[in-house]
């Protein structure tokens, strides 16, 4: 298929309409099923990889490649331009430290939306410990697979990544048994992950301006949606990537502000619960928990039962 502006835009135009159909049909619908429709799929494709590719070199990879990023830590975290390429900084570290904070807002809230009564526990593992551990297993896997690959001349990924980024990864498909059948899995996965993170924010931006509400208007949702949509072609007519970089660096960087503070907010409410503090337990409730616990949104999400009653006239 040629690479243009219009194909661009075409797949633009169907991307958006799957997501609003999944954002539309709600939470435990169209969005859970795609989920898992996803998870079930990369992990799948995975196991694939790693079963059929060097799973010896795999294994070695793993243990090695963590080390590695655990003794560079704290390099890499406090590297700046001074003495590497700031090019690359801005492409990357800059970029992706600035993507997840523009992020923040809606998966925050969509986390939160999905997470109702678990424990701090149970929240940090499933959301921190967990994804981390499985991005772990799927780079060692994908990235040992690939550096393999190209090891032993079995496919020139250096000079696919030359082309197109994304041609690398069908690239190392194309040197991998059924071809045919996974590079179609991989275009599947990658429709799915861009549906399953855009339904969220149109279901989140159509709960924040419904004034919090959890089951926000189907049709303020597909509004969003359709915005979502049309801002993507925008930045895409006004200058590809690179106006996508710029304007998630813009956006990102006040939102520090705005994290900090929740960082803040977060520590003093905790500090004040009760099961942290038992001599606190029978002070007033205030902060946090007491607002939640007041908020309209529970009401919306577990509505209490219709009581009818029956008024007989004067016997």
């Amino acid at each position: 298929m040629p690479d243009s502006t219009g194909v661009e835009l075409v797949v633009i135009a169907a991307l958006t309409a799957a997501f609003v159909i999944s954002a539309f049909t709600g939470l435990h619908k169209g969005i859970k099923w795609l989920s898992t429709t996803n998870v079930v799929l990369a992990v799948g494709l995975m196991a694939f990889i790693f079963v059929v590719g060097p799973t010896i070199y795999t294994l070695e990879v793993l243990p090695a490649s963590v080390g590695d990023y655990l003794s560079h830590l704290m390099v890499m975290s406090t590297r700046t331009g001074a003495f590497t390429d700031p090019a690359w900084l801005g492409g990357w570290t800059i970029f992706y430290w600035a993507w997840w904070i523009s992020w923040a807002p809606f998966v925050g809230i969509f986390i939160a939306r999905i997470s109702r009564g678990r424990t701090i526990r149970q929240f940090v593992t499933g959301v921190l410990l967990v994804p981390s551990a499985a991005s772990v297993v799927w780079f060692a896997i994908i990235g040992g697979t690939a550096l393999r690959v190209q090891m032993t001349g079995t496919r020139d990924l250096v000079t696919d990544v030359g082309k197109s980024t994304e041609n690398a990864l069908f690239g190392l498909l194309q040197a991998l048994p059924l071809a045919a059948v996974t590079t179609v899995l991989a275009s599947v996965l990658v429709a799915l992950f861009f549906i399953t993170g855009a339904d969220s924010a149109a279901l989140v931006l159509g709960s924040l301006s419904s004034k919090g509400a959890l089951r926000p208007h189907r049709g303020v949702v597909v509004l969003w949606g359709v915005l979502i949509g049309a801002v993507a072609a925008a930045l895409l007519l006004a200058g590809g990537l690179a106006a996508l970089q710029q304007a998630t660096i813009l956006v990102a960087l006040p939102f520090v502000v705005v994290m900090l503070g929740l960082a803040v907010a977060l520590l003093r409410d905790m500090s004040r619960d009760p099961m942290a503090n038992p001599h606190l337990a029978r002070a007033r409730r205030s902060g946090l928990a007491a607002a939640v616990r007041a908020a309209r949104s529970y009401e919306e999400e577990e509505p209490p039962p219709v009581t009818r009653w029956f008024h007989r006239g004067p016997s």
